[in-house]
């Protein structure tokens, strides 16, 4: 991400550089405690990336500022109130318009490597954050780009979603990381899992480092990753490899790995 944006914010103009990252939440001071500290908070202070959170309470029109309201048809819960919400969306849109606006909720595309790094290869991008029992589905259906869900569980709001999906986003800034291949070398970066790694001392509790590491053959030490990062991908998560082709010496890696798996069980 490189290059200024400028954007116009009523009567004053501010620049924006790098990543902009708006986010709608109830709770902006959760969310914003993301880039305190970490990658991010690095990301942040080289501005890399800029982080704007938006309150839907401070657009109502009653004197009690309510954001919530009982749903159509009854049932427990509540849903977030249609006008602060859609109001709160159309601020953010004058200031960020070419920023899609994806919705964190449990009914949402499940969220991977890939889907991160695509958008973290665009200059903007629009958070919404679900509360309560969520938000009237002509909102999602009128003004939402795209919906996100981490993962099969419940949690209280998208707030840690979004916090989730700034960090992912975040690392795969060039400049974020230490080094340029940190990122690229992570879990989920080519669709397998990461190999296991070691650091000093050699030898913790009689289990030492394997020796390939620390022979200095360069070739070698890159298929046994690759070796292992296959390896691990077939008996943790067979899917990610169902869904990955394969180039011969992959192939070849992966057999010797469970060869040796096999050969080892059966001892």
């Amino acid at each position: 991400m490189t290059g200024d944006v400028l954007l116009s914010t009523g009567s004053r103009t501010i620049r924006s550089i790098g990543m902009r990252i708006d986010v709608i939440t109830l709770f902006p001071q959760l969310v914003k405690q993301v880039i305190d500290c970490g990658v991010v908070g690095r990301a942040a202070e080289n501005e890399l990336l800029q982080l704007e959170c938006w309150n839907p309470r401070e657009y109502t029109l009653d004197k009690h500022r309510t954001v919530d309201d009982r749903p159509y048809g009854g049932g427990p819960g509540m849903l977030m109130k249609v006008q602060p919400v859609e109001d709160t969306i159309h601020a953010v849109r004058r200031q960020n318009p070419n920023g899609r606006l994806i919705y964190l909720g449990p009914q949402g595309k499940p969220l991977t490597q890939n889907m991160l790094k695509l958008q973290s290869k665009q200059q903007s991008v629009i958070f919404l954050c679900g509360r309560y029992e969520g938000i009237d589905e002509r909102l999602i259906e009128q003004q939402v780009d795209e919906e996100w869900s981490i993962g099969d569980y419940v949690i209280s709001g998208g707030e840690l979603a979004a916090m989730v999906c700034i960090d992912a986003m975040a690392r795969l800034i060039p400049g974020t990381l230490g080094h340029d291949q940190s990122a690229s070398q992570d879990s989920f970066s080519e669709g397998l899992l990461d190999c296991p790694h070691y650091t000093r001392p050699e030898s913790i509790g009689g289990c030492d480092v394997p020796e390939v590491l620390m022979n200095g053959n360069h070739r070698q030490i890159e298929d046994w990753r690759l070796r292992q990062s296959l390896g691990r991908t077939w008996l943790r998560r067979p899917d990610l490899l169902e869904a990955k082709t394969l180039d011969k010496r992959e192939r070849y890696l992966l057999q010797e790995f469970i060869d040796e798996f096999e050969a080892n069980s059966s001892m």
